[in-house]
């Protein structure tokens, strides 16, 4: 009898053991993999969603394609949003994001930001290459904002004349803002949310890039292929596409329709 006893309080206190692990689990946060330039609204959705939720969400932020790096590096994680749909497709493929789930959720819009007063007077992409203006660039190999600049200079034939002002290269859009709130530099080719980020608020103004000129760029988020929690993954990319979630989007500056 002793021995059936002794048995059976074993099993008894082995049972919480095997229930709380999949809790413990749970509360495990989900890793999503995030261009910085998108930071302020995702920060905003992403409280959100933990509290409507109660699952913990973990955001890594970084240029997209230092972020690219990441995810073929690290080959973990769940969600991947970059700043423009390149690395998307670049990553489905090459096989560290899949289709199921993806979704588009809002558009980036380049401009010209200038110090408050525009001390350069650069009010078109043809005064970034005029003699003597400080031009900052996103590194082309780290942010989709410096890619999606090269691809825009080569479009309106004044790549070389640019590249010769340039005297920075970062590797996100939120040190662009930065460089030219602070006025180390005379211009920068940023995302036009920017304009609304608190950092630049009265020290920056914004010069508009004409549509047969521009390149506007998507923002998706995918799935990334590594997850072990494909459902929770795509619940994410659903609630950051809500209504309520691009009303957000939308309060930071984001199209949710494609400009014309």
């Amino acid at each position: 009898m002793r021995k059936l006893a002794t048995a059976m309080l074993l099993l008894v206190l082995s049972l919480p053991l095997f229930f709380v692990t999949p809790s413990l689990a749970a509360e495990e946060p989900l890793v999503v993999y995030c261009g910085a330039g998108l930071m302020k609204p995702m920060d905003e959705i992403k409280e959100t969603f933990e509290q409507e939720t109660g699952m913990p969400v973990r955001m890594i932020y970084a240029g997209s394609g230092e972020l690219f790096g990441m995810i073929s590096t690290r080959q973990e994680g769940d969600v991947y949003i970059p700043g423009d749909i390149k690395y998307t497709m670049d990553a489905l493929e090459k096989g560290i994001s899949i289709e199921d789930g993806m979704e588009t959720i809002c558009y980036h819009v380049p401009v010209i930001l200038v110090p408050a007063g525009n001390p350069g007077k650069v009010n078109s992409l043809e005064d970034l290459g005029k003699e003597g203006i400080r031009v900052a660039l996103a590194d082309e190999k780290a942010a989709a904002i410096g890619n999606v600049t090269i691809a825009l200079l080569k479009k309106n034939n004044i790549l070389d004349q640019v590249l010769k002002n340039v005297v920075t290269k970062p590797s996100t859009t939120n040190q662009l803002l930065i460089y030219t709130a602070t006025a180390q530099v005379d211009a920068t080719i940023a995302w036009e949310d920017q304009a609304l980020w608190a950092e630049g608020k009265g020290k920056i103004e914004v010069v508009r890039i004409p549509s047969e000129q521009n390149l506007i760029k998507t923002i998706p988020a995918s799935v990334v292929t590594y997850t072990k929690r494909l459902e929770d993954a795509k619940a994410f990319i659903r609630y950051i596409t809500t209504e309520e979630s691009k009303a957000v989007w939308n309060n930071w500056g984001f199209p949710i329709e494609k400009p014309q």
